[in-house]
């Protein structure tokens, strides 16, 4: 019997076990396109999250389509955060960033500053414990304190120069009836 010059002949042999085949990725990673608005000292509007409808100071674009920003906690109680660039609607303001600290940037940026710690798994014992025992409140970090209150003595400078800022950071946003957000300017 012969075979087509296209047909291959089928194999007498089969693995017992069928040997693990990488499967091709399809997707290659393309670094972030950032908006033309999203510029470092750019106010933002926070759009979901524990902050939504605060308006929050642009510091820096970070990887993957991240952003740093912060409040300044004491205008409007904003921590430093790394917020999804999607998540977030850039306004007409802008506030000078020059001033800031770089290396308290430079530390803030990085992965490892916002890991969070380990976990201990919990016994069984400690299970049916539970009871006995109240929930600790976490204290923060007072290397975060640090770096959040360097960053904010530089950015309020700076605010306190512009008039109204101060006020318009501490104001929260939202919409009423009859806003349409697509028809606005920010």
């Amino acid at each position: 019997m012969s075979t087509a010059a296209g047909e291959q002949k089928a194999s007498r042999y089969y693995p017992a076990e069928e040997e693990a085949i990488m499967k091709k990725a399809r997707k290659t990673a393309h670094p972030t396109k950032y908006r033309e608005s999203l510029q470092p000292g750019t106010v933002l509007i926070l759009l979901s999250g524990r902050f939504s409808g605060k308006r929050v100071v642009l510091l820096r674009q970070l990887s993957q389509g991240v952003l740093l920003v912060t409040g300044p906690f004491k205008a409007n109680g904003v921590p430093l955060r790394r917020v999804n660039h999607r998540y977030v609607i850039a306004t007409g303001a802008s506030v000078d960033v020059s001033n800031l600290d770089t290396e308290v940037l430079d530390r803030v940026s990085k992965d490892e500053y916002w890991a969070r710690e380990k976990k201990e798994g919990k016994g069984e014992d400690a299970f049916f414990e539970q009871g006995e025992t109240t929930p600790q409140k976490k204290d923060v970090d007072p290397q975060r304190i640090a770096d959040q209150k360097t960053v904010d003595k530089a950015l309020i400078a700076t605010i306190k120069q512009q008039p109204d800022l101060e006020a318009y950071l501490g104001a929260s946003f939202s919409l009423r009836t009859g806003q349409r957000p697509h028809e606005m300017a920010f």
